[in-house]
């Protein structure tokens, strides 16, 4: 177990170091391979009509003039161990990890970040609880019951929740149960307001999720309840339950418990389209006025940040894995 989890870890370094490369040359070399100047670059850094004062002092600031291993150099220097920024005369130290300055409010990207990553990982978890549990069990239901009327029903209505998309039930639901619209309360502040809050949100994002997770799990039970282990099973003379819950229920969450973690690392990145619909104050809606605001730091330090969560959401499954089914440690 030991050299399976050193052999984890070290994959998710790796794999966090290779991200960095691919964000760093979206950012940095992408746009130079497109044709683009190091002045068009720091104009870009700069805002609408930059003079070229504006200019130099930009590519002075960040190193644009510098090499490319150089500047890469700086930008992993800046995420690990933090770096310094001029400002004319003077200089200021970004603590890490470092992401820059927004070019809007003159702030360190990484505290606005988290103050955002609360709301988005209250909506993620909250809602991953109610599609996990409504998913697994109408998808257990309606593989026990196949052809009947609760069957087609819930696959009718896992159709409908796949292919609605957020935007229009959310805004359904707004009109529905919440015309006044939602307004975000910290948990800490006042537990049942958040709740209150999120409720609806929770109930939006998760019927779409229970929707696919319902299909899988019906897929996955259909299949698995037709293998000779389970029939050596029922032959042994094993209740109806044990055969469902400790057999073959355990082997299909195994491929359910990968989708999962992934669903979960990619929403704590920003649910972008729930955030936006119930104007959340969260990563996706920041993201969103990141883009509209053309602040790159901004939209660089979400990309490292929703890419970090799929990394360790990744290495979560892996370990997870090794804990339900011990073939995959060797």
């Amino acid at each position: 177990m030991a050299g399976f989890l050193i052999r984890r870890l070290l994959g998710a370094v790796l794999l966090l170091v290779i991200t960095s490369i691919v964000t760093f040359a979206i950012f940095f070399v992408v746009p130079r391979l497109a044709g683009q100047t190091v002045d068009q670059l720091a104009a870009q850094y700069v805002g609408k009509d930059p003079s070229q004062a504006e200019i130099e002092i930009t590519k002075a600031k960040l190193g644009l003039d510098q090499p490319l291993y150089i500047q890469y150099g700086q930008f992993v220097k800046g995420v690990v161990v933090g770096r310094e920024f001029s400002f004319g005369p003077d200089k200021e130290f970004c603590p890490p990890p470092c992401f820059g300055y927004s070019f809007k409010t003159q702030r360190p990207v990484w505290p606005d970040l988290v103050d955002r990553v609360g709301v988005t990982a209250s909506l993620a978890f909250g809602a991953s609880i109610l599609w996990l549990v409504a998913g697994v069990a109408i998808g257990v239901l309606s593989a026990l019951r196949k052809g009947t009327l609760f069957d087609r029903s819930a696959m009718v209505t896992a159709l409908a929740g796949v292919s609605l998309p957020i935007f229009f039930t959310g805004l359904l639901s707004l009109v529905l149960f919440r015309p006044t619209g939602v307004n975000y309360v910290p948990i800490t502040e006042d537990p049942l307001a958040w709740a209150d809050n999120l409720l609806l949100p929770w109930i939006t994002l998760a019927f779409l999720y229970a929707a696919l997770y319902a299909r899988l799990v019906r897929a996955g039970m259909l299949e698995t309840m037709g293998e000779d282990y389970i029939r050596t099973a029922r032959a042994k003379g094993l209740p109806e339950r044990t055969v469902v819950t400790r057999h073959a229920l355990r082997a299909t969450l195994t491929p359910i418990l990968t989708i999962f973690g992934l669903d979960i690392g990619l929403l704590l990145g920003g649910a972008v389209l729930t955030e936006s619909t119930y104007s959340l104050p969260g990563v996706g809606r920041y993201a969103i006025d990141a883009i509209n605001n053309n602040d790159l730091p901004q939209v660089l330090g979400v990309t490292m940040l929703a890419a970090f969560f799929v990394v360790i959401a990744n290495l979560v499954v892996d370990l997870l894995y090794a804990v339900a089914d011990p073939r995959v440690r060797v």
